[in-house]
């Protein structure tokens, strides 16, 4: 039985070394396979062109097989030729007629007086006919499945776009008037601007004007101290500019994919400012800015070094005080993941939910869907595999494309065409002070939420048991925006049909930045705004558009009013002091932090 005995131990060793060397073998195919990927994602910007040409292959494939969709294409063909020739006619009879087409709405191309007269009303007038067509030939082609048809749609429109007559300086009438005026100087001026671009990006210096928002002087300048630092974040408290503040602080959860101060830029657009001037006592995580060391910190370990590890240090600083939590973007769901799991756990320090831009159901993500099936994950997968990060570069592409029109086309024809420079404004300069991704947080994000839809489908798992939003009973205030191209208004919609809790629901004007960053007082701003409580049946997103009622303005007081409700007592307490008197830390240095300021 001791000869058996000490025979197994000896062969257990063998068998593991086996497997072990098996693994290793395994792991060095593997990385050949990522090592290759890896080098063509930095020839193709991070697009998978397998994925684009299964799209291309599933479209081409049953348009050719679709004889009824080519008949109703060609029919569709000759008749926009048709309007085209009728227009053209009518123009030399009456130069005032009415266009035979109008461009999409956001879509100022051919805005100017100048594409109102021949021959560049024409060319206009054809540019939007076969954008027009181009659409009809992606869309509702028989048998193409859905995500294919918005691939080949989408690449169909970049390849349009790079063709508009807006673009050439020969068929733009803007352009040339500027050059008569100028003499071609503009193209002088727009070639220094190329030049000028090009060097900075070359060097990673940011954008010009960039320079003239210094972090803590001119943006995230709100008084205030960090007082609390761990390797992931640290944790800033504002200073009260009230004598009085309420009694239940605030804690703001930025996203990690940006710099936190999106909440607090410029003194009169700051989200943070405004609510110290309210009269709360204000909390805001600052994350690191993660590096190749970074590599293995994962979903988690932001939920609980990051949101939990912050929740712990005020709660140890102000006993017994429940406390507002408000998410941002991806912040947000880091927040309903954590908020689930407290309900989960039995965990009552939350005294209320806000969740902006932000989405907890991914399955109409918007168009950044585009980017997300298994061939795009892969590539994205083996590119931070070899980095250990996702770096602001290899975001910044599929966010570009997004909105060509505004951010690629429209700078290439004022910036190097017409020879000027867009002024410089504090959300660009935000923009440009970008931060990266570590590998296995955003690729397990990326697969578990987008891919998967863990979360909303009830299959995320947080130390070994799930994390149920229908869990989550704390009042939530939710804001999305019209125009986010980042989470879609609709997408964010969907808590409605994830949680039981009383839910205030806001949707306001602007996009993903612009309409969270509203301040009162800004021009031309809107919101509207519905109370579902627990009892109440749900509504679909278009019914609840058209039974809340629009208000003119902010939705900022809309929303401190909702906190200002939800105070467990009318009165106002003297603030608190800055750090944890009772544990005997002070803080560690003034606001912004250290971490903020990282590169």
């Amino acid at each position: 039985m001791q000869s058996s005995s000490r025979t197994g131990l000896a062969r257990k060793p063998q068998r593991q070394q086996l497997c072990r060397e098996e693994t290793l073998g395994e792991e060095a195919f593997s990385a050949i396979d990522r090592m290759r990927e890896a080098a063509s994602a930095k020839f193709t910007g991070g697009l998978s062109l397998t994925s684009l040409m299964l799209a291309y292959l599933d479209w081409a494939v049953h348009l050719a097989a679709a004889p009824g969709k080519q008949l109703e294409l060609a029919g569709k063909a000759m008749r926009k030729a048709t309007r085209l020739g009728m227009h053209a006619a009518s123009r030399l009879l009456e130069p005032d007629a009415a266009p035979c087409i109008e461009p999409l709405p956001g879509d100022r191309r051919f805005a100017a007086p100048e594409w109102r007269t021949p021959p560049f009303s024409l060319m206009a007038q054809a540019f939007l006919l076969n954008q027009q067509w181009w659409h009809n030939v992606t869309h509702e082609v028989p048998g193409v499945a859905r995500h294919h048809e918005e691939v080949v749609s989408f690449v169909a429109r970049q390849i349009l776009d790079a063709f508009s007559p807006s673009n050439n300086p020969f068929t733009n009438p803007e352009v040339i008037e500027r050059a008569r005026e100028t003499g071609g100087a503009n193209f002088i001026a727009g070639w220094k601007n190329w030049i000028e671009d090009l060097q900075r990006q070359v060097t990673g210096q940011p954008p010009v004007g960039a320079e003239r928002f210094v972090i803590g002087r001119d943006v995230a300048a709100t008084p205030g101290k960090v007082v609390f630092r761990n390797h992931l974040i640290e944790l800033v408290q504002y200073t009260p500019s009230t004598p009085s503040v309420h009694a239940e602080p605030i804690l703001i959860v930025p996203a990690w994919i940006m710099k936190y101060y999106i909440l607090d830029l410029s003194p009169e657009n700051s989200l943070v400012r405004y609510l110290v001037g309210e009269g709360y006592t204000v909390f805001c995580i600052s994350w690191r800015n993660p590096g190749a060391d970074d590599r293995d910190l994962s979903l988690e370990d932001y939920r609980r070094g990051g949101l939990m590890t912050a929740l712990d240090a005020i709660t140890s600083a102000l006993p017994g005080r429940k406390i507002h939590a408000a998410g941002y973007c991806l912040g947000g769901t880091l927040l309903a993941i954590a908020a689930a799991v407290m309900a989960r756990d039995g965990d009552g320090r939350l005294a209320s939910l806000t969740f902006l831009a932000a989405q907890t159901d991914f399955s109409e993500p918007g168009e950044l869907a585009l980017f997300i099936d298994a061939s795009q994950l892969r590539l994205l997968d083996s590119m931070m595999w070899n980095r250990g990060y996702l770096s602001a570069d290899q975001m910044a592409g599929a966010f570009q494309l997004l909105r060509s029109n505004d951010l690629i086309w429209s700078r290439l024809v004022h910036d190097y065409m017409m020879g000027e420079r867009s002024p410089m404004f504090d959300l660009m300069a935000w923009n440009a002070d970008s931060t990266r991704m570590p590998y296995r947080m955003h690729a397990d994000y990326l697969r578990s939420l987008y891919l998967d839809n863990d979360l909303a489908s009830g299959r995320f798992m947080v130390e070994g048991r799930p994390a149920a939003l229908q869990n989550i009973r704390t009042p939530i205030f939710g804001v999305a925006t019209e125009a986010d191209h980042v989470a879609p208004w609709r997408s964010v919609h969907k808590l409605h049909l994830l949680t039981d809790a009383d839910l205030t629901f806001v949707l306001t004007s602007g996009g993903h930045n612009a309409g969270i960053v509203s301040e009162p007082g800004h021009p031309e701003r809107h919101y509207r705004i519905m109370r579902k409580q627990h009892a109440d049946i749900c509504l679909g997103p278009d019914e609840w558009f058209a039974a809340a009622r629009r208000r003119e303005g902010s939705w900022w007081p809309a929303w401190t009013e909702w906190l200002g409700d939800l105070s467990s007592s009318p009165e106002r307490i003297a603030p608190p002091g800055f750090g944890d008197a009772g544990s005997g830390r002070e803080p560690l240095c003034d606001a912004p932090g250290t971490y903020v300021l990282q590169r």
